[in-house]
């Protein structure tokens, strides 16, 4: 129920302390509530006079709102601990996303990590609201009740005593049961939040080859395999509660039983009878908040465990290997690949023994048939997935990886879809060079073949653009893109991971009007299905499986009539040397 990680959260132990003391003043103002109300019924019993329970239920109500002020008071007790904890937790999680880069979104799937760090960071607010203030009460209450019942009538004690093992063994078996089924359910809450991802990212292709009908079907079958799963994990959440509440008013009963004999036989006063029956729900109350909440908090309990274990995943050490200069790249540098494999996590190797060196401001293209390892290549050379075995060499320095904080200052990375922050225009443009004036952004912008379409802004580069804003299209996406490039001449490395792939061919014509005078003075990496951007090209790695098949220039490759010439074939390009 409990992940022994919570309690070295910072802050954790002050915090628990204070809620425990307000629970300890909080059970004692339950056993005086019973107390006073108690002694208000009796004097009615004995039809005494009306002022003699005016002091009792004064005392009654004074106790009472205490009870529940103290309740308030745990909660905004808790409630800043568990905001800076879950907002440290977010700020956490994403920093390690960006450490980790690639890799833990492939092993864990994209709409996994999403849900995880949105709406999962979100459970675990509410299991940590939850489960701390419970499981005091239920450590504290239950026990200060029972002493004072034993003062009162040893007999009910024992009783007591004696029941709640059994209770909370019966909760046990239900609570392991119930364990079991959320996990199902949180692993087909991941499964489907990874296929509706997958869906929508492939939705324009699909469509293109016909099968969205079929893909929707899918998408069906797995909310409702979702559904049964969560039906499945309310159905124990439900029998379990009723068993439990039906234990507990059983023993509330039998208690009531014996008090009635005690009563008839003289051997009890109704005071401490009273007092006792008004107690024993009081008594059962923390054991049964806890189990119902229990069910609520499994699915926070999972987003904890899921975003801690991602939290103590190893990053990448030697990250300052790779001396500072400037320029970060120049002419004379080169870059080496000898016997480089990748993979994701512990998985097969995705890429195997890559061989290749280039050397000053080269234009690479690496193309190959899909799941050849394109991207993956990319993300190698971004830093963002590190080497399994074999060595990279760069500028002369052996490194165990390209995570270097040197060469992260040295490329621009340019994906398919590049990413807009919800920001303005303005500071998307300046990304990868915040000190950029208004002059700078706006040649950046022109050189990207933004300037007609800002014009056309309400606010210009003001404009707010990004989630939630005003939408982009996806070449104008691209185009920002360009112009951060554009903007930071230092960064002289341009990774390009299938930057047009969905573009239609028109736009993707326009773009490369505005991207090729970026190419010049840049070390150049660019995947591609699109073939005929490898006329661009100065070399090419071909790869097939994971494996580079050929590599060399355009005309090497076009003489060898191998896979570069058959994969231009089939593409429907011609090769032209």
């Amino acid at each position: 129920m409990i992940d022994q990680r919570v309690f070295k959260f910072p802050g954790v132990k002050p915090t628990a302390a204070i809620v425990a003391v307000l629970t300890l003043i909080q059970a004692i103002m339950i056993i005086l509530q019973a107390k006073y109300l108690s002694e208000a019924i009796v004097h009615l019993w004995h039809q005494q006079a009306i002022g003699t329970i005016v002091q009792p239920l004064a005392l009654f109500a004074i106790t009472f709102l205490a009870r529940h002020l103290l309740t308030i008071m745990k909660s905004r007790t808790l409630y800043p601990f568990v905001e800076q904890t879950t907002k440290t937790l977010r700020q956490q999680f994403m920093g390690k996303l960006f450490d980790l880069g690639p890799q833990v979104v492939a092993e864990n799937g994209t709409g996994n990590v999403v849900t995880m760090g949105l709406e999962g960071i979100d459970k675990i607010q509410t299991y940590l609201m939850m489960i701390v203030g419970k499981v005091l009460d239920l450590s504290l209450t239950p026990w200060i009740v029972l002493i004072y019942i034993a003062t009162i009538r040893w007999q009910a004690a024992v009783f007591l005593l004696a029941i709640y093992p059994l209770i909370i063994l019966f909760m046990v078996i239900l609570g392991l049961a119930a364990q079991a089924k959320a996990d199902r359910q949180y692993a087909g809450y991941q499964r489907l939040s990874n296929h509706f991802v997958d869906t929508l990212r492939g939705l324009p292709t699909l469509k293109q080859l016909g099968l969205n009908k079929r893909y929707a079907d899918n998408v069906y079958h797995v909310s409702e395999d979702y559904r049964k799963k969560t039906m499945a994990t309310l159905t124990i959440a439900m029998t379990s509660t009723f068993a439990l509440d039906f234990f507990t008013t059983l023993s509330i009963a039998i208690i009531a039983v014996f008090l009635g004999f005690g009563l008839m036989n003289n051997t009890l006063q109704l005071l401490p009878a009273l007092i006792i029956l008004t107690l024993a729900p009081d008594y059962f109350a923390p054991i049964r908040n806890f189990a119902n909440d229990y069910h609520a908090t499994l699915n926070g309990k999972n987003a904890l465990t899921a975003v801690l274990d991602i939290l103590q995943q190893p990053v990448p050490k030697d990250r300052n290997r790779l001396p500072e200069k400037a320029p970060v790249w120049t002419g004379d540098d080169e870059l080496r690949f000898d016997h480089v494999s990748v993979a994701y996590g512990d998985g097969d190797a995705t890429l195997t023994d890559l061989n290749f060196s280039v050397k000053g401001f080269q234009k690479v293209g690496i193309i190959g048939a899909s799941g050849s390892g394109k991207s993956t290549l990319i993300n190698t050379l971004g830093g963002f997935l590190s080497p399994a075995s074999g060595t990279i060499q760069a500028r002369g320095t052996q490194l165990p990886h390209l995570d270097q904080a040197a060469w992260r200052k040295s490329f621009v990375y340019i994906p398919q879809a590049p990413y807009l922050f919800h920001a303005s225009l303005r500071d998307n443009l300046a990304f990868y060079h915040p000190q950029a004036d208004l002059a700078e952004i706006q040649t950046a912008a022109k050189r990207a073949g933004l300037s007609d379409w800002i014009a056309t802004l309400p606010e210009g580069l003001d404009t707010a653009i990004g989630e939630g804003a005003r939408g982009v299209s996806g070449g104008q996406a691209q185009r920002i893109a360009l112009a951060r490039a554009f903007l930071d001449d230092s960064r002289r490395v341009l990774l390009f991971d299938e930057p047009t792939a969905h573009l239609d061919i028109e736009t993707e014509i326009e773009l490369k009007q505005a991207m090729m005078p970026v190419f010049d003075d840049h070390l150049v990496f660019f995947a591609t299905h699109r073939l005929h951007w490898m006329n661009e090209m100065d070399y090419i790695l071909v790869l097939d499986h994971g494996k580079i098949i050929e590599q060399g220039t355009p005309a090497e490759l076009a003489q060898q009539n191998g896979a570069y010439v058959r994969l231009r074939a089939e593409m429907g390009g011609g090769v032209e040397p």
